[in-house]
C-alpha cells in the first residue's frame, strides 16, 4: 500500500530577541537556554506519538538547524538538508527593532515594509512540494519559522492561520499541494 507521508512545521525555540519582542526575520539569532529546553521536550513529545519520523529538514538559519538537531538527537534522526527556501520573513532595515510597546498602526507599518507577504507563502510552498518530492511516503519534519509557517499555511489552507507559537508544530494538508488555485509559485529559490 502506497502512503502520502506526513509533513509537519516546526516552529524552532526561543531566542533572546523572541522574548525582548525583536524583530528578528533573517538575521540569525540563536537559540537561548529557555529555545533548547522547548525542543528537548518537544522531541520527547515526538518521540512518544503514533507516527515514526523519518527525514528532519531545516531552515539553514542556526536557531532552526539547533531545534533541528536537538530533536534529531532524541529522535534518531540526522538533519537531512536545509533549504533556503525556509528562511523567516525578512524584515530588512527593521531587523532587531522592538515592537514590544508599539501601537498596533506603527507595527502594521513596520511589518508592511518586510518582504512581502505573498512571496514568503510562495516560497514556503516551493519548499513543502520540493520536500514532498524528494521524501515521496515518508514522515518529514520541517523546522523554520513563525512568519514562514503562518503565511504559508495561510495560503495552502485558504484561511487566515494564527500566529505560531515556538516550538509549535503545524501540520500540513500534503493533497492541497497540488491545488491549482496554488500555482503561482516559484520554481526556484528567491530566500533571502
Amino acid at each position: 500500500m502506497n502512503t502520502p507521508g506526513r509533513i509537519v512545521l516546526i516552529r524552532h525555540g526561543q531566542t533572546d530577541w523572541n522574548r525582548e519582542e525583536r524583530l528578528q526575520g533573517a538575521t540569525d539569532v540563536p537559540l537561548n537556554d529557555a529555545g533548547r529546553q522547548e525542543a528537548r521536550a518537544l522531541a520527547a513529545h515526538l518521540r512518544g506519538g503514533a507516527t515514526p519520523w523519518d527525514v528532519l529538514v531545516s531552515s539553514p538559519l542556526d536557531r532552526a538547524v539547533e531545534t533541528a538537531r536537538i530533536i534529531g538527537t532524541v529522535l534518531g534522526l540526522e538533519l537531512a538538508a536545509t533549504c533556503p527556501e525556509l528562511v523567516e520573513r525578512s524584515f530588512g532595515v527593521h531587523e532587531g527593532s522592538t515592537l514590544a510597546g508599539l501601537e498596533a498602526q506603527a507595527r502594521e507599518r513596520i511589518l508592511a515594509e518586510g518582504e512581502p507577504a505573498d512571496a514568503v507563502a510562495r516560497r514556503g510552498l516551493a519548499a513543502l512540494r520540493r520536500i514532498r518530492t524528494e521524501h515521496p511516503g515518508r514522515n518529514v519534519l520541517v523546522v523554520a519559522h513563525g512568519s514562514l509557517i503562518r503565511l504559508t499555511v495561510s495560503e495552502l489552507n485558504g484561511e487566515a492561520h494564527p500566529r505560531v507559537r515556538n516550538c509549535e508544530v503545524v501540520p500540513v494538508r500534503i493533497e492541497a499541494l497540488g491545488d491549482e488555485r496554488l500555482r503561482h509559485d516559484v520554481s526556484e529559490s528567491t530566500a533571502p
